[in-house]
């Protein structure tokens, strides 16, 4: 595109709102608030056209929206769109404020009556190309492309796809040009348009290159061999008919405009509307968006939250495609202060260290902050400190800055060591974003941290689950203040610098701003969680689980490498084996990794059954298809084996040796808090939860977890844990009943579905009972059920209705959850962890499904993961006190793993599943079960 060239931006809205109301989540101007007035389109519409005008310069621009009413292809097909479902009533309803707010963020509005937007489009496309001006259509709707020239492209800023000349020709087969008779022979059958009967894209583009156009193809119909051929001379009389309607019309007149088009000057791309924009985003309840409206130069940047800061500061994703939406709780007011005069000091000299030292030593809470050398905790070094005592203030120690021309700074040794009885005074609160990295850093120092008594990543987790936890989003969410990003400062990729190259003067900006934003945020969340008792609980969990995972992660477990080698070496030569077999079976080498290979050898050479395709209609070789086909063929079985067992070599048989400690032997992982809505942990570096144990050699990699030489491995965990809960969230008296006699419950269930006694249960029955038992938790349906256990729908259907029919308590507790659930927009765990279900009322149907399983089965899995943590932390708590030799090394779903010492395993196996049995007083008790070995496969 050439500098001196005007560019007209064309916005298909019609198309963009529909998009914005599929994809956000559920909002309202009241959270949580069915009846309340639905913001998900209107917001996401907002973030849409925000995104595309920094993306996208123009000088002109448009946003062309479908009017209400019938257009000229209606009177020439009354069928045209009939097909379509109508506009949902949620969509319907945010029409009108979409077309108000784009006006007010500075874009031309065009609905004309009895005018499609596409031909409204096409009419402003074609004009402004003929006078000269570039265009840029931005939509997702294919047919445009038949606009397409060398002035017209068509982008679709939701997938990256760029649909100019070259673009549209790879993508159908046929130019631009010819796209209206591919479309008339292929159809469109979301308009209703019929095309030539069992004609797909490849045929059509194949017709058109062959003949060169469909004039010409019809011309030469006689001609045509086959099926198709005679489809073809069918719909001979239809086809002028259905390209009329295909074709976008690009000489409309558009009513109140000179010479039926608008004059350029009328649609200048404009400002946005700050002062009627603020008003929009208040009525309907946009709190971050009137934040970033407001206040200083800083805070009125785009609400685009800026990157985390990469100290592992763990988050949960939010929406992909757009910003964040507003907070679900109700979010307290942000302190006054005087934000826009900072005093932030760099210390140089130890009289100004002196009078920081005094500061934190007096001062009641102290937010503390490390700038380091790595992302791994446990190698981390400090290049420098940060405080803040209050609003404003802060200062940064810069120990070990190293680049041309850097300041003489203060020795590290020496003012860790004047900062270490302070460090380690547990009678001086401490106050950090995700503690538990700057107590490993800090460790690495020889200082021991105590007195941590708020981390405002977790009261983040606590409060507002589904929102990102990391400080930026958060100082960006609750106190409407930017900061310094730290590719700003370091760069990306392979160019990024190490923390300790930066300028002192920028890192003392950007650490000074994270611990003054750190103690800001505290005093926004902190209230709202002291204000209630259930929060207050789990934020006391998560504070002390931190304090004992910090100790897991230190202790680190012992890995066997001889014995990883030698497993990698025999999963390599069974790799090579499988190979060999496979291209046996296919009669020929192939790539096992390859879909479109694959296809070619399971459909075409091999005559299997196309199970599935892709979204883009290619014969899907998944593994879901595998698994289906591995029934009745032998190649996908091959295949899904050597797939299992190269993800198994690469992830850890080959990688567990490299990521341990090479002067220990451990491998140290890492334990995610803020991530999982439920509150169950995550673990990476390596991952621990995921090895496949459900395989021999996946429980083989369990044999390379060991004890050193004079200690066991022991594993405890709760038995039939999720089931025990639902005995007791329910009350439902059978169940109940099962636990409290000490019954096994799967063959209790069995009894009271297929009606008979317990004794008469096969193992069969027993086997479908565990099915539905922890089927139903998970919210599975008949079809579900039915595929689980290979039965006919009917049959899982009569099943579940027999099952509920005889716990009639667990029926009713999940009706009620899911009325609960819609009322609130929460459930919660029996200790009052929130679970945010944002889609609960959605009006999509899948999504809302989604939802409402999620609301049955959250309550128990968040339970079980409080209870983990409650045991983890008693445990722990009485290793200390009793002066135990015993480390706890891995925490794995619901189960505990230690080291033992040999002269602790009697105590440990009497006391450790009383504790973990003693934590809570449920409706049915708690069994914890322990096994000890010399690896952790051995000690189950």
């Amino acid at each position: 595109m050439s500098s001196d060239k005007k560019t007209l931006l064309l916005v298909d809205g019609s198309s963009y709102l529909y998009r914005a109301f599929h994809a956000m989540p559920d909002l309202r101007v009241v959270p949580g608030d069915p009846s309340s007035a639905a913001t998900g389109a209107i917001r996401g519409m907002i973030n849409m056209m925000q995104s595309l005008r920094k993306e996208v310069p123009a000088d002109y621009a448009a946003c062309v929206f479908d009017a209400k009413g019938p257009t000229f292809r209606d009177a020439l097909y009354p069928e045209y769109k009939a097909n379509r479902s109508p506009m949902p009533d949620d969509l319907r309803s945010q029409i009108a404020p979409i077309h108000e707010v784009v006006r007010l963020l500075g874009w031309k509005v065009l609905d004309v009556p009895g005018v499609e937007a596409d031909d409204v489009i096409g009419t402003l496309a074609v004009t402004a190309a003929n006078q000269g001006i570039e265009v840029i259509v931005s939509s997702g709707d294919k047919d445009l492309s038949q606009l397409v020239n060398e002035h017209i492209t068509i982008i679709d800023t939701m997938n990256g796809k760029k649909r100019d000349v070259a673009g549209v020709t790879a993508e159908f087969g046929v130019p631009p040009a010819l796209m209206v008779d591919y479309q008339t022979l292929v159809g469109d059958a979301v308009d209703n348009v019929p095309g030539v009967e069992k004609v797909g894209p490849k045929t059509a583009a194949k017709w058109l290159q062959e003949y060169g156009s469909l004039d010409a193809l019809v011309a030469r119909a006689g001609d045509i061999k086959g099926v198709a051929g005679e489809n073809l001379r069918k719909a001979l009389e239809w086809l002028p008919k259905g390209r009329e309607l295909l074709t976008i019309k690009t000489d409309c007149e558009l009513d109140g405009y000179v010479d039926g088009l608008p004059a350029m000057d009328s649609i200048a791309i404009g400002d946005q509307q700050m002062e009627a924009l603020t008003a929009f985003y208040e009525q309907y309840g946009f709190k971050g968006l009137v934040r970033a409206l407001g206040g200083n130069a800083a805070q009125a940047q785009p609400a685009v939250p800026a990157a985390a800061k990469p100290k592992r500061a763990t988050q949960a994703a939010g929406p992909s495609l757009f910003d964040e939406p507003e907070e679900a709780p109700p979010a307290a007011a942000a302190p006054e202060q005087a934000t826009s005069t900072l005093a932030y000091d760099t210390i140089f000299t130890w009289q100004a260290f002196d009078h920081w030292l005094a500061k934190i030593e007096a001062a009641e809470l102290v937010a503390l902050d490390t700038e380091t050398t790595s992302l791994d905790e446990m190698l981390a070094e400090i290049v420098g400190i940060s405080f803040s005592v209050t609003p404003g203030a802060a200062a940064y120690i810069p120990l070990t800055h190293d680049y041309p021309g850097a300041p003489e700074q203060l020795p590290q040794g020496e003012v860790l060591a004047r900062l270490k009885p302070w460090l380690e005074n547990p009678a001086k609160p401490k106050l950090g974003q995700h503690v538990k990295y700057d107590r490993h850093v800090f460790a690495n120092h020889g200082i021991e941290v105590q007195g941590y008594a708020h981390d405002t990543m977790l009261q983040s987790y606590v409060l507002e689950v589904h929102k990102p936890h990391g400080l930026a989003s958060l100082a960006e969410r609750h106190l409407g203040r930017s900061g310094i990003n730290y590719e700003d400062l370091c760069g990306k990729g392979a160019n990024q610098i190490r923390f300790n190259q930066v300028d002192v003067a920028k890192a003392a900006e950007y650490s000074s701003e994270d611990s003054d934003q750190t103690l800001d945020v505290h005093r926004v969340l902190w209230p709202q969680i002291e204000a209630n008792d259930k929060l207050r609980f789990i934020y006391d969990l998560e504070m002390q689980s931190s304090e004992t995972l910090y100790r897991i992660e230190r202790n680190g477990v012992l890995i066997d490498a001889p014995m990883l080698a030698k497993q990698s070496g025999e999963l390599g030569a069974r790799i090579l084996q499988l190979e060999a077999e496979a291209y046996e079976i296919a009669g020929q080498p192939f790539n096992l990794g390859s879909p479109k290979q694959l296809g070619e050898i399971f459909f075409d050479k091999l005559g299997m059954p196309v199970v599935k395709k892709t979204a883009t209609g290619a014969r899907s070789t998944d593994e879901e298809v595998l698994e289906k086909l591995a029934e009745d063929y032998p190649l996908p079985a091959k295949l899904l084996e050597h797939r299992s067992l190269s993800k198994l070599k690469g992830t850890y048989t080959d990688k567990l040796a490299q990521l341990a400690d090479p002067k220990t032997g451990r491998v140290h992982t890492h334990y995610a808090q803020a991530v999982a809505v439920t509150g169950r942990l995550s673990s990476n570096d390596p991952n621990l939860q995921n090895i496949p144990v459900k395989t021999a050699e996946g429980r083989r990699v369990r044999e390379a977890f060991v004890a050193p030489a004079g200690s066991v491995i022991a594993s405890a965990d709760y038995s039939q844990i999720e089931l025990r809960i639902m005995a007791h969230i329910s009350g439902d008296e059978a169940l109940l009943r099962a636990f409290k006699e000490g019954l096994d419950v799967h063959r209790a269930t069995a009894a009271e579905v297929f009606g008979v006694s317990v004794e008469q249960v096969s193992s069969e029955q027993r086997r479908y009972a565990k099915v539905i038992n922890f089927g139903l938790i998970y919210g599975m349906s008949s079809f579900g059920l039915a595929r689980n256990l290979g039965i006919e729908t009917k049959a899982a259907a009569a099943y579940i209705d027999k099952y509920f029919q005889r716990y009639p308590g667990v029926k009713q507790y999940m009706d009620e959850t899911k009325q609960s659930a819609k009322s609130k927009g929460y459930v919660e765990t029996v200790f009052g962890r929130r679970l945010y279900l944002p889609e609960i009322n959605s009006p999509n149907g899948p999504r809302r499904s989604g939802a409402e399983r999620a609301a049955i089965n959250a309550p128990m899995q968040g339970t079980a993961a409080d209870l983990i943590k409650l045991s983890m932390v008693k445990v722990q708590q009485v290793l200390d006190a009793e002066k135990r030799g015993t480390k706890m090394i891995m925490q794995v779903h619901d189960e505990l793993v230690f080291e033992v010492p040999e002269a602790e395993v009697a105590w440990v196996k009497t006391e450790i599943p009383r504790l973990m049995a003693g934590v809570a007083d449920l409706k049915v008790p708690l069994l914890a079960e322990i096994g000890v070995g010399e690896n952790w496969e051995k000690a189950h």
